[in-house]
């Protein structure tokens, strides 16, 4: 993706920069504060397939030393000016959970999460970095207690348990040491799209993000995670549904799939038909968890919002409105930045394939404040 912004705004110190090293690409977005308003300055994004030789669209497993180089390619290509950055760790690289424990306060729960932990995660404990958090109740949820000694019930707290692999963040280290990247965190990728698509909105929203590989969906109440769940078909399954329905070679069912994508023009039917295909199944699961959370919480989830590169498909928009029961949005991260009002419309089309980096930079402007 070329770099638009190069020339449009004065360059400051206080500039900073999100990477998000997806399976497929990584994309980087640099912001900057001037005032109470935060400036676009570049973004990009570099597919990694031809790292591997592999087409444009497909997940890769590079190894470190072919991140690095097409890490720096995509700094070079953006022109960013600045090495002051945050990255994001993926969530298939995380193990994230909800686990029950006695509200016994925050000092016992310390000594308490990391001996529970141990039922859930299926590496030694040492071998991780392990970080937890509560998440508060409200009125309608259900604290049946826990019986302690002596017959007292003591009431049940929800936290969110995260580990990540030390070998996983030394390889990111690692990454951003050789790119000469100055990194103050890292950072599971779902933190940063919330922060970037979220406002302060109190009701449950799922967030359905489509990547290459797979497709993640987390329902979020209160800016807080209260479901997770991955399914093993991305934005490539259906490329590839193109390329073996209407006989033809990858590349151009990847170009297919972006350039015409699903519609409902009876002249498209087979090429809308083939990409259905797949998505049935995943809107198939996002309604099952849907369902499954409104019937523990006894409440509905307000909205849908569509994030990840396949979430720019033609077409997917509508079809996902029509298959799912809840209304749906597009996710638009750079609604929150300031930008050249002709740059509006394709900021808004690829903005769900930005929100992470998006998300990544605005957290490190609040961190510089």
């Amino acid at each position: 993706m070329a770099n638009f912004l190069s020339s449009l705004f004065k360059r400051a110190s206080g500039s900073v920069i999100g990477v998000d090293i997806g399976s497929s690409a990584i994309k980087i977005v640099q912001l900057r504060r001037q005032g109470s308003r935060v400036m676009l300055e570049t973004y990009g994004a570099l597919a990694l397939g031809p790292y591997t030789k592999m087409e444009i669209g497909r997940a890769t497993n590079l190894p470190v030393e072919k991140v690095v180089l097409a890490l720096i390619d995509i700094l070079r290509e953006a022109k960013t000016t600045t090495k002051v950055a945050g990255v994001a760790i993926p969530f298939s690289a995380s193990l994230m959970t909800i686990i029950e424990l006695p509200n016994v306060g925050e000092k016992q729960l310390a000594q308490m999460v990391p001996t529970e932990a141990r039922k859930y995660i299926p590496v030694p404990i040492a071998e991780v970095s392990l970080d937890w958090s509560i998440i508060p109740r409200d009125q309608t949820d259900h604290d049946p207690g826990v019986e302690a000694v002596g017959g007292k019930v003591i009431p049940k707290t929800d936290i969110l348990l995260v580990a990540i692999h030390n070998d996983t963040l030394r390889d990111y280290e690692t990454i951003v040491s050789k790119a000469g990247l100055d990194v103050g965190f890292f950072e599971i990728e779902i933190f940063s799209t919330i922060r970037s698509v979220l406002d302060d909105n109190t009701r449950p929203v799922m967030i359905l993000d489509l990547g290459a590989a797979s497709t993640k969906l987390y329902i979020i109440e209160r800016g807080i995670v209260r479901n997770s769940h991955t399914i093993n078909r991305g934005s490539q399954d259906i490329t590839s549904t193109i390329a073996t329905s209407l006989n033809m070679p990858l590349d151009q069912a990847e170009i297919m799939k972006r350039t015409v994508g699903w519609s409902a023009d009876p002249g498209q039917k087979t090429l809308a038909d083939t990409i259905a295909l797949t998505l049935d199944y995943i809107f198939a699961e996002a309604r099952h968890v849907l369902i499954n959370y409104q019937s523990k919480h006894n409440k509905s989830v307000e909205k849908v919002i569509l994030m990840g590169g396949g979430a720019t498909m033609k077409g997917f928009v509508e079809l996902a409105q029509k298959n799912l029961e809840t209304p749906v949005a597009l996710g638009d991260p750079f609604s929150k930045v300031q930008a050249p009002a002709f740059l509006t419309e394709i900021l808004r089309k690829n903005g769900p394939e930005f929100a992470v980096a998006l998300g990544l930079a605005l957290r490190k402007l609040q961190d510089l404040e």
